[in-house]
């Protein structure tokens, strides 16, 4: 029971870091295209080139279905709502879910 319950917990933790690999991956994007920060800083390259690995599966599908807005990326915006408000409830769910049957099997 206990490891289930790690389990979950595991992946709401990685959804939260990936929810926040989300708002920097914007954040340094938004920055590099007003040019306050240089690509060709190797730091900075580093960064933003893990973040958009990280990131960039889960966005690129929405991204292509959402209308150009001229230059305005709402493709993470949307992927952080569906978290919170989509994969996390289903998660708390699933969870409840499991739990009860792993009790009534007791």
């Amino acid at each position: 029971m206990h490891l289930v319950v790690g389990i979950f917990s595991l992946v709401a933790e990685l959804l939260w870091l990936f929810s926040w690999a989300l708002i920097l991956s914007a954040i340094i994007s938004t920055l590099i295209s007003f040019g306050v920060l240089n690509t060709r800083n190797r730091f900075v390259w580093m960064i933003s080139d893990f973040l958009y690995r990280v990131t960039e599966p889960v966005v690129r599908p929405i991204r292509v279905v959402l209308p150009n807005l001229g230059g305005i990326d709402l493709s993470p915006l949307i992927v952080l709502l569906l978290i919170q408000y989509v994969i996390l409830p289903l998660l708390s769910d699933l969870e409840g879910v499991v739990l009860g049957s792993m009790a009534g099997q007791s």
